[in-house]
């Protein structure tokens, strides 16, 4: 975060745990208090069998001890006590007698209804804590969504220059669902694993004392080991998040400028910008697995070398002090076991409230920061009556990113209400910025700006901003109908209204030609109307506010003429009486009003009318005089506009209804194959191998000391007590090795499992992202494939995938080797038991099974939910400044509320499914162990078994059993990764229509520049029933210049999308140098045409690096960006900053004026030095002193090159070799400009009155 100087802010400290819960309402926090009681008793359940196992352990002791001294002939067993034959009681050594005939069956079936009651118990609670915890996370969830979302709208336009909109996407998709992991799933776990620990030393306590004291002086070491862990993962998870919120930056600028990035052939370099980008996340995440496999090992090898101790203190309390019985012993020791273990097994848990928190640290700064300026507040006077006086009080400003660069320098002036006043004056001059202040977009950092004297700082935001109707250079549209962007301007106004102010701003007849008319759907951003369509549904949206103050930011700038001057009239009338401020570079648009104030360097040099200040020849009369040199006779002939282009004219419209894409719908994707999933994973087998082989020592650890425990307890049976106490020792030592194996094979199986898995992690998001950079440019127009939800599915898919991968396999292979270990052994001692047991396990499977079915129909669901939006939330950020300028936050905030509904409900529905399922798998374990010794009880008994045997095959088998169990709470992730890889391989798997492959196609040396156009029909693929070109037919041969002219949606701008390549047409063909465009290669194609747009899109990079991506294939040094930029009149400018050519220009440039920008364009365009020129609208946002000199060097840059121009000025065009006159897609004229006004025509007429060409 910065302040207003723009220093960073102390760094705050990371929140406290208790906070992630700060969005709960009382019923969410009833439901996990009851969840949480629910899990503490599910918890309990463990220790508390341990007392049933105790009477039973004691029992079949007792039992073989009988059945050995009953073996000797001359005893006997009379009323419950041995005998000798001759009558006598038999004493032991000990001198006590010894009870028999105790029935082992009857107390073996007593002991098998403790396990059902408390199995039921079990069952019921672990249903009630994953059912309540996950439904109040989901609702909490929605919540904390909502709110930051609802936040990000209120904040001041400042933050959003210091925060990036891929970054904001990240943190409301990847960074809140992490906090969900630590508050849904792993919370209850917790809750359950402490309540295990605490039960377990409690059975401890009672059973001994002594040896529960020893066992509990080891522990502080294992608490050591889970804290460090969890403090050094907080660390880690924060900077890794961080590293992937610049990917996600990347990505989001990336996609959103595709055009753009395929234009200069940057999607090679693009896609190394996003690989280099992840290499800071990859490494951050392989330090976190090696850590958490270095800190488990530590625990394991700690409690395993507690064992150890235990077993050797405790047999010396049964032995030698008689203080503990053999069952005595196995309650303390697995009190003290199951305590321990549950300890360590929290580290999950602990590493999911680390995510968690470090995720949720960025969210809540957001949600507790209070905005400079809060357009939701109340706050602040709305007054009775206004007039419109706006008076710039010594106004200083510079933006919060660039705090030494001095945009308005103690700027005083007064705009008159109900006047129109005009700014003028070079690109870079605070105009525009001016336009920002009157909306209170910013605060200035000097002086004041009053509304009828009343400072706007003590004003209510919303209020005044519904007072003004703006329309800017760059309309932003919303992906919705033309109706609905109409409506954005004035909620709840009827369509009559609608349909009058689509008529004054001269949008009303191109819209009913449409097939949906007002119902047509202008695509993301507007993508699918021309720049002169979205500037009138622009302007309609300002006139229907019927605002006060009406702020003009060269509104007709996109315009043809015949449109210029409807609108023009229009905005005159709508003008009076109301406060107007109006930018402009052409001069025939603000010569009419009342004042014109003119700007250099951040200061108002100049105010007056247009006759006043033509008489005082300052920096009005330049402007003008070189605006009129431009080539015509007076300023009015040469402000003629001969067309309308936006580069994004690439569909005339996008209509749902005949949306038909080759792609499946995303919702019925199956999931895919794990193997499909371990190819891409296939070069880092070598990690693979090593960490398989850890995983495989860790799953043998388990049913080793199962075995250990059932030897010990077979040794108190043995007679002799010398025997008793070397077996135990044996059995200690053994427990000190395995200490030490457990050690090394966490640490191998954490360290390369999180290597292979971030690198697959890496290579996934890389070879997603470069697929979709492959796409055809039409496959960017369904909405689906917006940039914000791609974004947000690169951010999640490729982290999902993990589940099935990384980590998750060696929890898998830890798992399969527990069974496989426990089968191998279970059978080899009683198979007749180990069958009983494996009754219960086909049962866990299918609890296993039927969790992964419906978890992936979840994902799936919750997926497409969170896309959507995703996908508004983008939107939004991305609009930001339309939206504050609409005073439309709480609209959006309301639609995205809307839109969190269906996860919402997915997720309440998904948490009663997969309690039950959780519940049934835990119980399961219950009754195979009251089913498993009762019938053990009836082999010692009828055929002589030996109990050891019995505790030994039970013990085996419930560990594998467990550890299936185990493996099953992760099913929800391996469910979603299986749907996300699908999602990947969808996307890497689908064939481009049109391939950027440098092995396809034809190549030549002598690359000349002719292009011929043969009789073209195209239609967008998005529609098919609109044409837009129908049969274009032209020719131009190397080194001429080719003009198109037409009115908007004629098709001028599609014609340049096929020379591309963006499209193929449908009919005829394109020839380059007689080559059909098809059989050429797209990147050989592509690197000889260079472009300059109406709307240059920059990326968030300094000014050297924009203009190095002129040419990606070849080095280019600083000499070279240098003259570019002198040539397009930038060089001056940019090193009048202080950080010259490494200024960074912003997201999209927006620290630059669109003046700047277009230079920038333009020396990126020279720098490419192409064969062919693609002018569109090159010079549209310069001022006249630039744009005098541009044109020369654009003229100069024109010689000896095919070259075609789309313009609004005639100036820029009379001088080409052919104008193309274009209606309704073909061409109805053509000619040098002589040649057209000779022929009066269609051109001459569009010349001289601006009739249109229909």
């Amino acid at each position: 975060m910065f302040n207003r100087n723009g220093k960073k802010k102390e760094k705050t400290q990371s929140i406290a745990f208790f906070q992630l819960f700060r969005f709960a309402t009382w019923k969410d926090t009833l439901m996990m208090v009851v969840g949480g009681l629910c899990a503490f008793i599910h918890g309990a359940a463990g220790p508390f069998i341990l007392l049933v196992y105790s009477w039973m352990t004691n029992t079949f002791v007792s039992y073989e001890i009988e059945i050995q001294e009953l073996s000797h002939v001359n005893k006997t067993c009379i009323n419950n006590t041995i005998y000798w034959t001759n009558g006598s009681i038999y004493e032991n050594f000990e001198n006590t007698t010894v009870y028999c005939g105790g029935g082992i069956e009857d107390q073996m079936t007593m002991f098998a209804y403790y396990y059902v009651a408390i199995g039921i118990v079990v069952l019921l609670c672990s249903y009630l804590q994953t059912a309540l915890w996950v439904t109040a996370a989901a609702s909490q969830i929605c919540r904390i969504r909502a709110t930051y979302f609802q936040k990000v709208m209120q904040m001041e336009m400042g933050w959003f220059d210091l925060n990036s909109v891929g970054e904001l996407n990240t943190r409301i998709s990847d960074g809140i669902n992490k906090i969900n992991g630590a508050i849904a799933n792993q919370m209850p776990v917790f809750i359950e694993k402490i309540s295990t620990f605490i039960f377990g030393f409690t059975v401890g306590f009672i059973g001994g004392w002594k040896l529960t004291v020893v066992v509990i002086a080891v522990s502080p070491l294992i608490g050591l080991g889970a804290g460090l862990m969890a403090w050094s993962l907080a660390r880690m998870t924060q900077w890794e998040i961080k590293a992937y919120a610049k990917a996600g930056s990347v990505a989001d600028e990336v996609l959103s400028s595709i055009r753009t990035v395929a234009a200069f052939g940057g999607e090679e370099r693009e896609a190394e910008r996003y690989d280099t980008s992840l290499v800071e996340a990859q490494n951050w995440g392989v330090k976190k697995g090696t850590i958490i496999g270095v800190f488990q090992g530590f625990i394991w090898s700690i409690i395993l070398l507690c064992f150890a101790l235990a077993f050797w203190y405790g047999s010396k309390l049964v032995i030698d002090t008689k203080e503990l019985s053999p069952g005595g012993l196995m309650q303390v020791f697995f009190g003290v076991l199951i305590a321990a273990l549950n300890l360590g097994q929290t580290s999950p848990c602990l590493e999911a409230f680390a995510s968690g928190l470090a995720a949720a640290k960025p969210v809540f700064d957001t949600i507790d920061r209070e905005p400079e300026i809060n357009c939701f507040s109340e706050e602040g006077h709305k007054l009775d009556q206004v007039k419109g006086d706006i008076e710039f009080h010594n106004v200083t400003f510079y933006y919060d990113s660039r705090p030494e660069v001095k945009v308005l320098d103690n700027v005083s002036l007064l705009i008159k209400s109900g006047q129109t006043t005009a700014f003028v004056g070079p690109s870079g001059s605070g105009k525009s910025t001016l336009i920002q202040l009157i909306q209170r977009f910013y605060n200035p950092n000097k002086g004041m700006v009053t509304l009828d004297g009343h400072d706007m700082r003590s004003l209510n935001v919303r209020w005044l901003r519904s007072l003004i109707g703006v329309v800017e250079q760059e309309p932003a549209l919303f992906a919705t109908t033309i109706a609905e962007n109409i409506r954005y301007g004035q909620p709840g106004v009827a369509t009559e209204d609608i349909i009058k102010a689509s008529k004054e701003a001269n949008a009303y007849n191109f819209i009913m030609d449409l097939p949906q008319k007002f119902d047509t759907l202008v695509g993301e951003g507007g993508s699918q109307m021309s720049g002169g369509q979205k500037q009138r549904i622009a302007i309609a949206r300002a006139l229907i506010r019927n605002p006060k103050i009406l702020l003009l930011d060269m509104a007709t700038s996109a315009l043809d003429n015949e449109s210029e001057t409807v609108v023009q009239e229009a905005l005159n009338k709508v003008c009076t009486g109301r406060t107007t401020v109006s930018v402009a570079h052409r001069f025939s648009t603000i010569r009419n009003a009342d004042v014109i104030i003119g700007f250099e360097n951040g200061r108002s040099v100049e105010r007056g009318t247009h006759s006043e200040l033509l008489e005082k020849q300052g920096v009005y009369f330049t402007l003008v005089s070189l605006q009129n040199s431009g080539g015509s006779t007076s300023v009015e002939e040469n402000d003629l506009f001969v067309c309308d282009l936006n580069p994004n004219c690439l569909e005339i419209i996008h209509q749902m209804l005949y949306l038909e894409y080759e792609d499946d719908p995303e919702d019925d994707i199956e999931p895919a194959l794990v193997a499909s999933i371990f190819k891409y994973n296939q070069k880092e087998w070598p990690y693979l191998l090593l960490g398989s082989l850890g995983a495989s020592l860790n799953g043998a650890v388990s049913p080793i000391y199962a075995v250990l425990f059932s030897q010990l307890l077979g040794t108190f049976s043995i007679p002799n007590l010398n025997d008793q106490r070397q077996q135990i020792n044996g059995v200690c030592v053994l427990f000190c090795i395995l200490a030490g194996a457990s050690f090394f094979s966490h640490f191998i199986q954490g360290y390369a499992f999180a290597k292979s898995g971030e690198l697959l992690s890496r290579r996934l998001r890389k070879k997603g992202f470069q697929a979709m950079l492959r796409q055809e440019i039409g496959w960017f127009d369904d909405p689906s494939n917006s940039a914000g939800a791609l974004t947000t599915r690169l951010a999640t898919d490729a982290s999902m995938v993990k589940g099935a991968t990384g980590p998750q396999i060696g929890l898998v292979v830890n798992s399969l080797t527990n069974v496989g270990a426990a089968l191998i052994i279970a059978f080899y001692f009683s198979w007749k038991l180990s069958l009983v047991v494996m009754c219960f396990l086909p049962l866990i499977g299918v609890s296993i099974v039927l969790q992964v079915r419906l978890l992936t129909g979840f994902a799936n669901e919750d997926k497409k939910a969170m896309e959507d939006a995703g996908q508004l939330s983008s939107d939004a950020f991305a609009k930001i400044r339309t939206i504050a300028s609409l005073a439309k936050e709480s609209a959006f905030v309301e639609q995205f509320q809307q839109r969190l509904e269906s996860p919402y409900k997915s997720a309440k529905k998904r948490a009663v499914i997969y309690g039950v399922s959780v519940g049934f798998a835990e119980c399961i374990v219950f009754m195979a162990n009251a089913a498993s010794f009762r019938y053990g009880g009836y082999l010692v008994s009828a055929e002589g078994v030996h109990y050891m045997v019995v505790f030994r095959v039970i013990s085996v088998l419930v560990v594998g059993a467990t550890a299936l169990g185990k493996a099953s709470s992760f099913t929800p992730d391996y469910a979603k990764a299986k749907t996300a890889a699908a999602q990947i391989f969808k996307l890497l798997d689908r064939i481009p229509k049109i391939s950027i492959s440098h092995a396809d196609g034809k190549k030549w040396d002598s690359f000349e520049g002719k292009v011929q156009f043969v009789n073209c029909k195209f239609t967008y693929p998005t529609r098919p029933d609109s044409q837009v070109l129908n049969g274009l037919t032209v020719t131009v041969t190397p080194g001429q210049t080719l003009a198109f002219v037409g009115s908007s949606g004629c098709g001028k701008s599609t014609s340049v999308q096929l020379l591309e390549r963006f499209y193929d047409p449908d009919e005829g063909e394109v020839l380059i140098d007689g080559c059909p465009s098809p059989k050429i290669s797209v990147p050989f194609l592509r690197a000889q045409i260079g472009i300059v747009s109406q709307e240059p899109v920059l990326f968030d990079c300094s000014i050297a690096e924009n203009i190095r991506y002129g040419d990606n294939t070849r080095s280019i040094g600083m000499e070279e960006i240098v003259d570019a930029a002198k040539k397009a009149y930038l060089h001056d400018f940019v090193m009048a900053l202080p950080d010259k050519y490494e200024t960074q220009v912003g997201s999209q440039g927006s620290q630059l004026s669109r003046g700047q920008k277009q230079r920038i364009a333009i020396a990126r365009a020279i720098v490419r030095n192409p064969r062919i020129l693609l002018l569109d609208e090159a010079t549209s946002a310069l001022d006249c002193e630039s744009e005098k000199t541009v044109q020369d060097a654009l003229d100069e840059a024109r010689n000896g090159r095919t070259c075609v121009v789309i313009a609004h000025r005639l100036s820029t065009i009379q001088t080409a070799d052919i104008i193309a006159v274009m209606s309704q897609g073909v061409i109805i004229e053509k000619g040098t400009h002589d040649e057209l006004m000779a022929k009066k025509g269609a051109y001459f007429k569009l010349v001289t009155t601006g009739a249109p060409l229909s």
